[in-house]
């Protein structure tokens, strides 16, 4: 099974390049199933249904949240219609939506897909460690989903690699959101989970994380706010995670970074270009 994740989608520029590029995506390289982080594609803060359709119509199976999962107000009202979008688990008990979904893949695989956000330097919510735990105690891999795979919204780096040392060997792969910014640690962890701390945005990067930078640099100069922050409008470029899971366990065989786009250096997974991998056999790259 392939998956591929894209980090935040920030702007008009993210959702532009994102719904050009996926459909051709996923029909080119045999992509059984995609999500995508959408708390920033409505002009940076949350996302609307209609926004939300657009991606799906793109081709994206799931599109998950995070602190701006409520940013648009119209969002408290549509997201219990709508199973392929998924808010932080662990919000507080009464949070419109919910926050893990079990969905369908083009293989026939069943997927269950949990997002969640850190606690460290960002609100404090429940615990993020139990309430995934929680998640998979009812719905395990291979007892209950053919792959699980996590989206950790959090902003500290220990936070999310502590994460994904906690799930090692129990889900099929967990990646960070949220700095926008994409690391280069992608890897799969001792007991078969693939592993990324940031899959990055989908945006301008010519910008301070996906927005205009006159903003950002005036207020780190003045600590006085003249505007609100607004998207870059430049040429967007896909960012993210893609892994490769055996059939057979729901564990990672081999992951790699993808990115597609200007600005920085573009890299599609070399795995996408031959046939699926042997089982059992995990590697990163």
């Amino acid at each position: 099974m392939r998956l591929l994740f894209l980090g935040d989608i920030v702007g008009r520029s993210g959702r532009t390049a994102v719904c050009e590029a996926l459909p051709k995506l996923i029909a080119q390289n045999g992509l059984d199933f995609v999500i995508i982080n959408g708390e920033n594609a409505a002009g940076g803060f949350g996302i609307t249904e209609a926004i939300l359709n657009d991606l799906i119509d793109a081709g994206a199976d799931c599109v998950t949240l995070g602190n701006h999962a409520f940013d648009q107000k119209e969002t408290l009202v549509y997201i219990d219609r709508h199973d392929r979008l998924i808010r932080p688990l662990n919000f507080p008990a009464g949070t419109p939506g919910k926050g893990a979904t079990l969905l369908r893949a083009k293989n026939g695989a069943d997927v269950l897909v949990i997002n969640a956000m850190g606690r460290v330097f960002m609100t404090e919510l429940d615990c993020p460690f139990r309430a995934v735990d929680n998640e998979i105690t009812a719905c395990g891999l291979k007892t209950g989903a053919d792959a699980i795979f996590v989206d950790f919204h959090a902003e500290a780096t220990s936070e999310k690699q502590a994460l994904g040392h906690f799930l090692d060997g129990r889900v099929s792969g967990v990646v960070g959101t949220h700095t926008h910014t994409p690391t280069s640690d992608h890897r799969v962890l001792p007991g078969g989970t693939a592993y990324m701390s940031d899959a990055g945005m989908c945006g301008d990067y010519n910008s301070v994380l996906g927005m205009d930078t006159d903003e950002p640099i005036n207020r780190f100069l003045t600590k006085i706010p003249r505007t609100r922050f607004e998207p870059s409008t430049g040429a967007g470029t896909l960012s993210g995670f893609a892994v490769e899971i055996d059939d057979r366990t729901g564990l990672a065989i081999r992951c790699a970074a993808f990115r597609k786009g200007p600005h920085l250096e573009q890299t599609v997974p070399a795995f996408w270009a031959e046939k699926p991998a042997v089982a059992g056999k995990a590697a990163a790259g």
